[in-house]
């Protein structure tokens, strides 16, 4: 008994999804939809992009250093394969002009993925190979099951976990570790007073 070869996805397959229905990613030649996302999910993602955005985002930033382009959901080509981080961001001093259009060539320096339970393996097995194949410097992983933020950094032999932490606590993430950022927040708590 012979098996027929499956053809994989292209780019061009992908690009082909119309735009407006286009909740997909482009993975191991397979073009995968992205998980509804729940309501733990949302809280988290914009918990990131509300910590972030203010001190990092532009020239110079409320409370922070600025010097940084962050975006949220936007597709994101890497060699052949097409990706939607959760929260994504590019130094300013090495990509001047914010990255446009669909999908965005410029490969990011940070990617932030929030961990859903339908595509967990997606997130920490395969784009975390991917990421570090297109040598994103810096991988965040926050999970709303555990509440916890798992820091990494871009390293030859693989990426090095260089902080894990969960509700409660107060940590200063790299890239962005000119801030205190209180791990509870990214997950709809108020921050400490």
């Amino acid at each position: 008994m012979t098996s027929k070869a499956t053809r994989s996805a292209t780019t061009a397959d992908f690009l082909a999804i119309p735009p407006e229905q286009r909740f997909h990613e482009l993975l191991g030649g397979e073009i995968i939809e992205k998980a509804t996302p729940t309501g733990e999910h949302g809280a988290a993602q914009a918990g990131v992009a509300s910590a972030i955005l203010p001190p990092y985002q532009r020239r110079s930033g409320s409370g922070g250093p600025g010097g940084w382009w962050i975006a949220t959901e936007v597709e994101i080509l890497l060699s052949i394969e097409i990706v939607r981080p959760d929260v994504v961001g590019w130094r300013r001093e090495r990509v001047p002009v914010r990255p446009t259009g669909s999908p965005v060539s410029d490969r990011p320096d940070w990617i932030c993925e929030v961990i859903s339970p339908r595509n967990a393996n997606n997130d920490t097995v395969k784009k975390l190979r991917l990421y570090h194949l297109a040598q994103v410097p810096h991988y965040w992983l926050v999970d709303p099951r555990d509440a916890t933020l798992t820091v990494m950094r871009w390293s030859e032999a693989g990426y090095v976990t260089v902080l894990r932490s969960e509700r409660g606590e107060t940590v200063r993430p790299e890239p962005f570790d000119a801030i205190e950022l209180p791990v509870g927040t990214l997950f709809g708590d108020d921050p400490p007073e």
